[in-house]
């Protein structure tokens, strides 16, 4: 059986986001119908059946992953792509999200770069997001951060730099003065929402400023 427009997205979308639980794919593909979830679980079913995709059943909703996707069905790594495709969810709400990337590599960590979770291009603002569920000491925060300063020295990346956010539950305390920006907040929304009630200042001088609607 051929492959339908939204069955090639849905497939896109997995290896996009490594992983994606049954009801985020309803969510995002299937909202329009009467019963979104039911649509969505006999689409991954036939998919599945099919081996366009994979699957893994040890989590509530079931897992699926991209044919190329190179994860066991127990990885600790699922509960942090989840996490990630969730921020993708909230910045979706919020609006104006003009491109989103999962993990994207600008080098190889063992030469000392950053791997971030996130890039987004959010509000006419570009983002580097850390979506933190462990809780890391205050020399692994640091650690994570001089990666940043690498990657901003190296010239890889245009300017302005994006601002570095990291989203966690636990606050670290950050007193270094980056050459680029620096948030915390538990939630993206949460964040948004801090900057509607923040005094409006002016452009940096490096260009960067945060657009809130």
């Amino acid at each position: 059986m051929s492959l339908t427009n939204r069955d090639k997205q849905i497939i896109k979308a997995l290896d996009k986001f490594r992983v994606m639980d049954c009801d985020s794919v309803s969510e995002l593909f299937f909202a329009g119908l009467k019963n979104p979830k039911y649509a969505a679980n006999n689409v991954l079913l036939r998919l599945l059946r099919d081996q366009k995709i994979q699957r893994s059943t040890a989590f509530i909703p079931y897992c699926y992953f991209g044919p190329n996707i190179q994860m066991k069905a127990q990885s600790q790594k699922i509960g942090h792509f989840l996490a990630i495709l969730n921020v993708y969810k909230e910045m979706l709400k919020l609006g104006d999200l003009d491109s989103f990337f999962t993990e994207p590599k600008y080098g190889r960590k063992s030469d000392g770069c950053c791997e971030t979770d996130i890039y987004a291009y959010f509000r006419k603002t570009p983002f580097f997001i850390e979506v933190q569920k462990t809780v890391y000491s205050v020399k692994q925060m640091q650690e994570k951060l001089e990666r940043y300063v690498l990657l901003y020295e190296s010239g890889i990346i245009d300017k302005p730099f994006p601002h570095v956010l990291i989203l966690s539950d636990q606050r670290y305390a950050i007193d270094e003065n980056y050459p680029f920006k620096v948030f915390q907040s538990e939630t993206f929304t949460e964040f948004v929402a801090s900057l509607k009630s923040a005094p409006v200042s002016k452009p940096s001088e490096r260009g960067v400023r945060i657009v809130v609607k």
